[in-house]
């Protein structure tokens, strides 16, 4: 009895280190894509600060101003506005610089100006010029100045970012996917001879896989469930003490991460205890021991 409750021990032991070391890597995978969705939500929030300036002709009309500004307003490419008028820049230009341009020249240099900045699926250079082109059209526009310039270098910095944050990921993903099929295959080859021992009393192969498919079946889900709560905690934690913004990553976009994690460690320990058992089942007495 003393014999089979230690053999029960390791065998429960064994379970649980496997299901442990898949719930690390799995956690891995959820912590690249929460940071994955955590850098996109910043650059869409970099380029939704990216625009055009509209400066009005100095003979512009109320009514002509307020028909550029409902159209932009309405418009699906836009993020946000902030319209100033005349006074407002003179007062603007006052603050910055300290001098009173109308004691100066008896009058106010400024018209009044609208900046409009755009989503980020517009943040580009050639989207900005289609937007500012019927635009300049209008009655009462003086001039449009896009911000081309540092639009182009905002998205050729991202671009880099992007690039090399996605080569790192790929790598973690693949150094992921093959500790999890070595520790399910560890897992399957302590069982080897059962495996054997199945084939000499007649049993079939499916019989023989089932249940070391159902075993991690139920092992990737628990790993997943881990993995879960330990994102979850660990993404609670960073609201909870200020580090990371409510608006940078939803809820949606956390339950969508935790599914799949859930989902692919259910797969991916189901495939590799598939491919183990099949190895096995085709392995000789005497090549097991190799």
């Amino acid at each position: 009895m003393k014999q089979k409750g230690r053999k029960g021990i390791s065998i429960f032991t064994s379970h649980l280190s496997a299901t442990l070391s898949v719930a690390l890597v799995l956690l891995t995978v959820g912590l690249m894509a929460l940071t994955a969705l955590h850098v996109r939500s910043v650059t869409d929030s970099i380029r939704s600060r990216t625009g055009f300036d509209v400066e009005f002709a100095e003979t512009a009309t109320p009514a002509q101003i307020n028909a550029l500004y409902r159209k932009v307003a309405k418009a699906n490419y836009t993020a946000n506005t902030i319209f100033r008028s005349a006074d407002d820049v003179m007062a603007q230009w006052q603050r910055d610089t300290g001098e009173d341009l109308m004691q100066v020249l008896g009058v106010n240099p400024f018209n009044a100006e609208l900046t409009v900045n755009v989503k980020a699926a517009y943040a580009s250079s050639d989207s900005l010029t289609a937007i500012a082109s019927p635009l300049a059209k209008m009655p009462g526009v003086g001039t449009i100045a896009l911000n081309n310039g540092m639009i182009d270098r905002i998205n050729s910095n991202i671009r880099t970012v992007m690039i090399a944050g996605g080569c790192v990921a790929l790598a973690l993903f693949l150094i992921s996917l093959v500790l999890i099929n070595n520790t399910v295959h560890l897992d399957i080859y302590s069982r080897r001879f059962l495996i054997h021992t199945m084939q000499l009393v007649g049993a079939t192969d499916w019989f023989i896989r089932r249940p070391f498919l159902l075993s991690n079946m139920f092992g990737g889900l628990v790993a997943g469930l881990v993995a879960d709560a330990a994102l979850i905690a660990g993404l609670l934690a960073l609201r909870g003490n200020g580090v990371l913004g409510p608006d940078l990553v939803s809820w949606a976009e956390v339950g969508a991460v935790a599914g799949g994690v859930l989902l692919l460690g259910i797969i991916i320990c189901v495939s590799a205890a598939l491919f183990s058992t099949t190895r096995y089942l085709r392995l000789s007495y005497d090549d097991m021991f190799k």
